[in-house]
């Protein structure tokens, strides 16, 4: 609670109340109220009690902890790429995926002052990266933090007309700030994809399409990505992503997360996994749910 701004404070203790008196209701976000997260747990939840968390490592322990009934987390951008960390919290989670959700995202520059006053702007790097051609052209300097509406809660607290904040437009009314531009990301498509995390997965039945995601590692042994590929491409499996990262400080082997249409019980999805299993060190399934867009 004291990680966030002053503003802030009394609005995070009156959710955080009413998700207590029914946490099976309760939907953690990352982020202070206000925060694209939230926008994301309402639309996905209407009837949901929305349970701010300072960072995603704090809203996946509220799912752990049984304060949450789930979690929705962001986990890429059409902008700026993947978010950070989600690759490594996901897998040490121990929560299961079991929905996703697109969200069409929004910034505005809102402040105490006027849009002339304005120097720098603070939110979180997303939001920053998202916005940074605005940002050039209009000569205003990024200041990193870890929340967007977190950020507007700050510029309310500090006051000072020189700094505003980036963050989606309904924050400015909930913090007080004036709303000096809106519509600021360089790109109309801005979406951010979001995935639901909870202590257990359901079965996927009736219709589909269905999204499976997965990590693995891969042998280190010469052509064994395209080795552990091949299932899928003989059995028709279609990829939609596939992103390599590394974990642990060695440049030694390279861990792999992948979206795949389709879930396990289907002949070729359980075909094409076997053979990714006889081609890897270490497979892992993180869930499988009801694709919230298909692609193309």
């Amino acid at each position: 609670m004291e990680n966030f701004a002053a503003p802030a404070r009394p609005i995070v203790a009156k959710m955080t109340e009413a998700a207590a008196a029914e946490p099976e209701r309760a939907v953690a976000f990352q982020g202070a109220p206000g925060a694209n997260s939230h926008v994301a747990a309402m639309e996905a939840f209407p009837d949901c009690l929305p349970l701010p968390c300072f960072d995603f490592a704090d809203a996946i322990d509220a799912v752990r902890e049984g304060r949450a009934d789930c979690a929705i987390i962001p986990i890429e951008n059409s902008l700026h790429g993947r978010v950070a960390d989600m690759h490594f919290l996901l897998p040490e989670s121990g929560l299961v995926i079991t929905g996703e959700h697109f969200l069409g995202i929004k910034y505005a520059l809102m402040g105490v002052g006027t849009r002339d006053d304005v120097r720098e702007a603070m939110s979180h790097p997303q939001a920053l990266g998202q916005c940074r051609h605005w940002l050039r052209e209009h000569g205003i300097t990024a200041i990193a933090y870890p929340d967007t509406a977190g950020a507007a809660a700050v510029i309310a607290e500090m006051n000072d007309p020189k700094v505003a904040a980036l963050a989606p437009p309904g924050a400015a009314a909930i913090y007080n700030l004036n709303l000096l531009a809106n519509g600021l990301a360089d790109a109309d498509h801005n979406t951010t994809r979001f995935v639901v995390l909870a202590r257990a997965g359901h079965e996927p039945l009736g219709d589909g399409p269905w999204m499976t995601t997965l990590i693995f590692e891969v042998k280190n042994i010469p052509a064994a990505l395209y080795k552990a590929m091949g299932g899928f491409a003989t059995n028709g499996v279609n990829m939609t992503k596939l992103e390599s990262y590394q974990r642990g400080g060695t440049f030694a082997a390279t861990e792999f997360y992948a979206d795949i249409v389709g879930r396990p019980g289907d002949p070729a999805i359980d075909r094409a996994l076997e053979e990714l299993g006889f081609h890897s060190k270490w497979m892992r399934l993180l869930g499988t749910y009801r694709m919230a867009r298909t692609r193309d």
